[in-house]
């Protein structure tokens, strides 16, 4: 059972650095809300080793993700409080071990990895660091057919990352030195790694991000595609969860794909909006395909995915 303190811990984290998935978190059926939040700080304890900007050596912080695994393995004390919880709820809920290994390999991998060759290469990063997430939440949430439900799950947790890596490029170039865009995308429209650091939003860049945010967009449509076969009292929180992430890509082709000049952030009247909107459509069709494409910035298909039916010309 989390204890006050390892809840209140994992909410706060929560709160404080994923603002976006914190909305439908707090529309989960109780039973799993404060689970939910538990992973979500485990994930951003683990993520911090490597993210947060300290002068902590490269041996240092593969030793510090070493002992979070062992502590969320149970195999070793937990010194935080929420890892501590996500023992607990890892052990009572049957969270493989696993998902666990495979979330931090990848935070080990961004250690001595800043650049990926294929999408392929990148795509074995997200199996930890998104789709292992997905899994996840998958188990905690008790699917009557986990397993129909996890392909799709994985998906939506790729779908996320995909959108994170495209909106934070600048970001993650400026403060971490990586480039999360595979070298073969940047190469197919002859965008060089310097232009990036340079922050240059060349067209050739543009139509690079452009190519990306389709591969997203796809990976929503496979994600959402399996929602129906979580339980019912978690679905919307899921659907608009993917409504929320989703909806900078309307911004990303607003900005004409120059994701390097501004950061595309959604702004709480926005997120609120999206909110009712979300659930004024589930009320009134209760399917999440529908809801995610009469709501969402994704086109319902590859063959209407052109930028002149979201009203955005083609970058130039």
């Amino acid at each position: 059972m989390v204890n006050t303190t390892q809840r209140d811990r994992g909410k706060a984290i929560h709160r404080e650095t994923g603002q976006t998935f914190y909305y439908a978190t707090r529309l989960l059926p109780e039973r799993i809300r404060e689970q939910t939040y538990v992973l979500y700080g485990f994930f951003r304890v683990a993520d911090e080793v490597v993210d947060d900007g300290s002068e902590q050596s490269p041996d240092r912080q593969r030793e510090r993700l070493e002992e979070i695994r062992a502590a969320a393995l149970g195999d070793a004390p937990a010194e935080e409080p929420v890892i501590e919880a996500f023992s607990e709820i890892r052990a009572e809920e049957g969270i493989a071990d696993e998902e666990v290994d495979e979330f931090i390999d990848a935070m080990c991998a961004d250690i001595e990895t800043d650049r990926y060759e294929t999408y392929e290469d990148l795509k074995g990063y997200m199996r930890g660091s998104a789709a292992a997430v997905g899994n996840m939440m998958t188990t905690i949430m008790n699917a009557d057919n986990p397993e129909k439900a996890r392909p799709h799950a994985m998906a939506l947790g790729e779908a996320f990352q995909l959108t994170n890596f495209l909106r934070d490029v600048r970001e993650d170039i400026r403060e971490l030195d990586r480039i999360y865009l595979p070298m073969e995308t940047l190469d197919r429209y002859g965008v060089s790694p310097e232009q990036i650091e340079r922050e240059e939003p060349s067209p050739e860049f543009r139509r690079a991000i452009q190519s990306e945010l389709r591969r997203a967009e796809q990976r929503y449509r496979e994600g959402v595609a399996g929602i129906e076969y979580l339980p019912e009292d978690c679905q919307f929180a899921v659907v608009l969860a993917a409504v929320l992430y989703a909806e900078h890509h309307r911004l990303i082709r607003k900005q004409d794909y120059d994701v390097l000049s501004t950061r595309p952030e959604l702004s709480k009247p926005r997120k609120l909006y999206l909110v009712a909107k979300t659930w004024w459509n589930w009320r009134r069709y209760e399917d999440p395909v529908t809801v995610f494409r009469r709501v969402s910035a994704v086109p319902a298909d590859e063959t209407t995915s052109d930028d002149a039916e979201h009203g955005v010309p083609s970058v130039k």
